[in-house]
């Protein structure tokens, strides 16, 4: 895969790393010009072909790891004509830059973009009110699902790749990762990334953590381990799981944005399905328009 390194040089500023949980995160398109401590440089590693997110997913792709099923077509476990992509998906998503480091926090500050990420579980209906109001406005999100919740509902998963939205993995059964042990976190990630491959032939590009803004060192080892080369932080909370009422998220979330911003919301939460269409007019007025992850990331 060729990477488009012309987006390297679209980031002006230097952002620097934030040290978090044993490990050192940073925004994607920063200019640094080697890896940070600890970190593989990312143009030293090949991209998979599996984690285009939003597209069928290529053949020839590396396997996961330890029993999860592999990322090529037809690979997965249980894996049948039936459970491949359906004619007619979206394009796959654009190439990370080439120093993308191994957790995002945001993106380029130099960008008329954010990155509108939501936690993939709850009510179907509120899910779905969600994608269509992001598609009147032209948005695309990035939604971390749970992999639990897919068994329940696992039309979501087309239905988000559908309306040109981007797929991401936030464990099996959200429980507090960081306390386990790496085998427990590994089967956490693969038992979600079997899901993502089973129902759309991909695990999708992004794994962010459960009960956790930052993947802490063994998180990631095991991240890696089942196929994903980068975690997604945030850097704008307005704790819209807490159901303050649509007028407070909306107030927090464009109080705290800027350009390059990865926000963290949630689809099972009335409050901010209300407040979506009034979060994305903001933005708009702010000149900010909403992006998937590895559109902000490219």
């Amino acid at each position: 895969m060729t990477v488009d390194r012309r987006s390297v040089l679209r980031s002006t500023a230097r952002l620097a790393a934030l040290t978090a949980a044993g490990g050192l995160v940073a925004a994607c398109g920063d200019d640094t010009t080697g890896p940070a401590p600890g970190q593989a440089s990312f143009a030293a590693r090949a991209q998979p072909s599996h984690l285009n997110t939003v597209g069928p997913a290529a053949t020839g792709a590396p396997a996961v790891a330890s029993g999860s099923p592999t990322a090529a077509p037809g690979a997965g476990a249980g894996a049948s004509a039936s459970t491949q992509p359906t004619p007619g998906a979206p394009p796959a998503s654009p190439p990370l830059a080439v120093n993308t480091p191994d957790e995002v926090v945001n993106g380029p500050r130099d960008r008329k973009q954010v990155a509108l990420t939501f936690h993939g579980q709850g009510d179907p209906a509120l899910a779905t009110a969600i994608l269509a109001a992001a598609e009147q406005h032209g948005a695309r999100l990035t939604v971390m699902v749970v992999g639990s919740w897919l068994d329940q509902q696992p039309a979501m998963a087309r239905r988000i790749l559908d309306g040109g939205h981007e797929l991401g993995n936030h464990t099996q059964n959200h429980l507090d990762i960081s306390t386990m042990t790496p085998q427990q976190a590994h089967d956490e990630i693969a038992q979600c990334a079997e899901r993502l491959q089973k129902l759309t032939g991909s695990i999708g590009r992004w794994f962010r953590p459960s009960a956790a803004q930052y993947a802490n060192a063994m998180v990631r080892e095991q991240a890696k381990l089942v196929g994903y080369q980068h975690c997604l932080s945030f850097d704008v909370d307005p704790r819209d799981y807490t159901d303050p009422g649509a007028d407070v998220v909306q107030r927090r979330l464009l109080k705290a944005v800027s350009g390059g911003s990865v926000v963290a919301l949630h689809m099972g939460h009335k409050g901010t399905a209300d407040a979506l269409p009034g979060i994305l007019a903001g933005l708009a007025g702010m000149g900010l328009s909403a992006v998937t992850a590895s559109q902000l990331c490219a």
